[in-house]
């Protein structure tokens, strides 16, 4: 709850900065009151915000809001980066190679059903060919993802890649360090791997998320 207060006081601050503010007088996130900003409670509610959103530049160029997608009941959450151009165009999460790659690691290693997980991004819009990605994109949509997290409430995190990881826990350690590694938290439990389009290109690493997916396994 506490990253989710912050991410949404950061997403505030932004709100502000666009709108022109350089200061004010403008009360901080507070857990008593209810904020201007707070989120919607239901995953169906959040969507149709995040699919509105126009807090950074990634809104000025994008075609469709990916957001996530799967069971609201899922003991399972994979959090990617960002969308690829395939999934802005369609509009949802982990299509072509990258999520074929993925649905065969969650049947085949967790053993349970695709639809059974949810999948979603850490930024919600794909950012244009060779566009600078600013940290205002990264902690406007870390708020969403925080919300996400609650709302679905799943007992394993499987972040994948270095960014969602990063964003999550505020570590920058390097992904090749800390990959496999447990990480009990308050609420969940956080695993950190490779993403699947990582291993389109470097096959060789399979066998690394072959291990940590065998360990997210166990947990559940």
């Amino acid at each position: 709850m506490k990253n989710l207060h912050n991410a949404l006081l950061l997403k505030q601050l932004y709100q502000l900065k666009t709108f022109g503010y350089k200061y004010t007088d403008t009360k901080p996130f507070s857990y008593q009151e209810q904020n201007p900003l707070e989120f919607p409670h239901s995953i169906e509610a959040l969507k149709n915000q995040a699919l509105s959103c126009h807090l950074c530049s990634l809104s000025k160029t994008r075609k469709n809001v990916v957001f996530g997608k799967g069971s609201k009941e899922a003991k399972v959450m994979f959090v990617g980066d960002m969308p690829l151009t395939l999934e802005e165009e369609k509009g949802e999460p982990f299509l072509g190679r990258g999520g074929e790659m993925l649905t065969a690691m969650i049947e085949k290693v967790l053993k349970i059903s695709f639809n059974e997980v949810y999948i979603t991004n850490l930024l919600k819009c794909k950012p244009s060919t060779n566009q600078k990605i600013n940290e205002t994109a990264f902690h406007t949509c870390k708020a969403y993802l925080f919300k996400e997290i609650e709302l679905i409430q799943p007992k394993v995190i499987i972040t994948l890649g270095e960014k969602p990881y990063h964003y999550l826990t505020n570590d920058t350690t390097a992904l090749q360090e800390i990959r496999g590694t447990v990480f009990k938290e308050k609420l969940y439990t956080l695993i950190p791997t490779y993403h699947p389009n990582f291993l389109l290109k470097n096959p060789s690493f399979k066998k690394e998320v072959f291990l940590d997916l065998k360990k997210a396994k166990a947990l559940l």
